[in-house]
């Protein structure tokens, strides 16, 4: 035993057991977001009950999906006011979601197993994604035209996706209208209206000038007189059909087509009809754009806004970082000096983001952001430009909370480079600059490459801070589009880590964002794996190469 102790055995069983639960609770993790997720994106049965009040007696029909079920005491229950038999130990209860927000005023209700029917689930009953007041279940009925029925019974389902596609079409062509020529008018004339502002502070708003000035906004109001013209038509057009559907109390409820996403009926779905629905809601979800305050919708934005952000950021701590760790490690005179700094270097990376994010806020954004504006924008002041929080001071702040990691990387990078391919290399007549430019910095850069993954992940992952120097619940434009300068990095950006934070927390329907969450957490993880692949890829290239090239 004591030879066991002193072997060394007990701390080689403790390290890999240390090492296996820490492995364990990461792809739990991972496992759970993989299933909640994925799982989100599937149709779900749509089932129907009656369901009898226990306090009231009163009867009433359930429809809706489950959400999921739970087994609780029969004491918690009393507890909580349901009327159960004392004798009874075990009490089952399901969520469902009824959707219908807008006619019954609730999404979701508990209901116990003990007070339900068996479940139906009828083929016909659908369920309708709508632009808002969230899903809608129930019979449909009739289709109408201006009011007259157009289809109802079995002709009803297939003549109703027809208009529905329909419907999409005027919808996606509205948008195009709106966010494409009418976002590049409005961007005109806010340039028509500084550049006046421009020309006033400069005291040469001449004639000639302002009547230039007011030939171009005459121009695209004209411009926006006929978009408006045809708006107008494509909404007409769009609200002539409706649908009439039997909601659980009996009730008739008409909805416009125009309202309607997509529809499905799930009990009525055969397996590859689910598949092919799945694929189409994932990618729906990832191309789409966010409705109904982020609880609704797709998630492009915050997906552009956050490779941009890590992107631009990695384009500013990359030299930054790599020249630093050169300089501190090639050229600096060791000494104590240059040992604080050091430390002072990794002690940085233990702040907490939020404290860079202040900073950021009140040097980058307020004072700096302030003087740009002062010096280059005086004509959209006292409106800010730059002093205010945006995509540049995003990435800036988590350029600065990345820099110690790459630094640190990049100077083991150095260090690691043997000394006598220095001391070959100037033996063979290369200057210091020679052999560090084309000969040491070449072979470390795999490290640096490294450094800029740990830099990556950290900084896609990020919240606090970029929640006061840039990131925002719901940006209306990308920071990339077609109206010059092309990128805009002043402009506010979403992000899916504060996605995350602001459906989950922030949402008024929890139960309706829990899946959102999930199918949120799911992109980001797999979009830092993608950003992190390809920097692996790009490192393990360039180690390939300078290895090859060394041999």
């Amino acid at each position: 035993m004591k030879t066991w102790w002193k072997g060394g055995t007990p701390w080689i069983w403790l390290t890999g057991g240390a090492v296996t639960i820490s492995m364990i609770m990461v792809f739990g993790l991972l496992l759970l977001i993989l299933v909640r997720g994925f799982g989100s994106f599937w149709p779900h049965a749509v089932l129907e009950a009656e369901y009898q009040d226990p306090r009231t007696g009163e009867i009433e029909t359930v429809i809706g999906e489950l959400r999921r079920s739970e087994t609780l005491t029969g004491q918690a229950m009393r507890d909580a006011g349901v009327d159960i038999p004392l004798e009874q130990v075990l009490v089952t209860r399901h969520l469902i979601k009824q959707g219908n927000r807008d006619v019954t005023g609730k999404d979701f209700g508990y209901f116990v197993d003990d007070f339900m029917t068996p479940w139906q689930y009828p083929r016909e009953m659908a369920v309708l994604e709508r632009r808002e007041w969230g899903d809608f279940y129930g019979r449909p009925l009739r289709l109408l035209e201006e009011g007259r029925v157009v289809a109802e019974g079995d002709a009803l389902w297939p003549e109703f996706q027809a208009r529905l596609s329909r419907s999409n079409a005027l919808f996606d062509e509205i948008r195009s209208i709106e966010r494409g020529a009418i976002g590049r008018i409005n961007f005109a004339l806010e340039r028509v209206r500084l550049d006046q502002r421009r020309a006033e502070l400069r005291e040469q708003l001449t004639a000639e000038v302002r009547e230039e000035l007011i030939q171009r906004r005459q121009s695209l109001d004209a411009e926006y007189a006929i978009l408006e013209r045809q708006l107008n038509q494509l909404y007409a057009d769009a609200a002539r059909d409706s649908l009439v559907l039997q909601v659980a109390d009996g009730r008739e409820v008409t909805i416009r087509l125009a309202d309607i996403v997509k529809a499905w009926q799930p009990n009525n779905m055969s397996i590859p009809s689910k598949v092919g629905f799945y694929v189409n809601d994932f990618f729906g979800f990832i191309f789409g754009y966010p409705r109904e305050a982020n609880t609704e919708g797709g998630i492009f934005p915050a997906i552009f806004g956050t490779v941009v952000m890590v992107l631009v950021m990695s384009i500013i701590v990359t030299p930054f970082g790599v020249l630093a760790a050169i300089y501190l490690r090639e050229y600096a005179k060791q000494g104590a000096l240059l040992k604080t700094i050091r430390i002072s270097v990794y002690n940085l990376a233990g702040v907490p983001s939020i404290v860079f994010g202040v900073f950021g806020l009140g040097f980058f954004v307020y004072f700096v952001g302030g003087q740009v504006d002062q010096a280059f924008y005086p004509e959209a002041l006292p409106a800010p430009t730059f002093g205010t929080p945006g995509l540049f001071w995003a990435s800036l702040t988590l350029a600065l909370l990345t820099l110690p990691v790459v630094i640190v990387s990049t100077e083991e990078g150095l260090a690691r480079i043997p000394s006598t391919i220095r001391q070959g290399s100037l033996a063979l007549g290369a200057t210091k600059s020679e052999t560090l430019w084309k000969v040491v910095v070449p072979l470390a850069t795999p490290a640096m490459m490294t450094g800029l993954i740990l830099a990556i992940a950290r900084a896609a992952g990020e919240v606090a801070p970029l929640m006061l120097v840039g990131v925002v619940k719901l940006a209306p434009t990308l920071p990339i589009d077609g109206n010059f300068p092309f990128v805009h990095l002043e402009r506010k950006i979403m992000h899916l880590g504060f996605h995350i934070y602001d459906v989950g927390f922030q949402s008024p329907h929890a139960e309706a964002a829990e899946q959102l969450v999930y199918a949120t957490a799911l992109i980001l993880v797999l979009l830092i794996v993608v950003l992190n692949l390809s920097a692996i890829t790009i490192r393990n290239h360039l180690r390939e190469k300078y290895r090859a090239e060394s041999d």
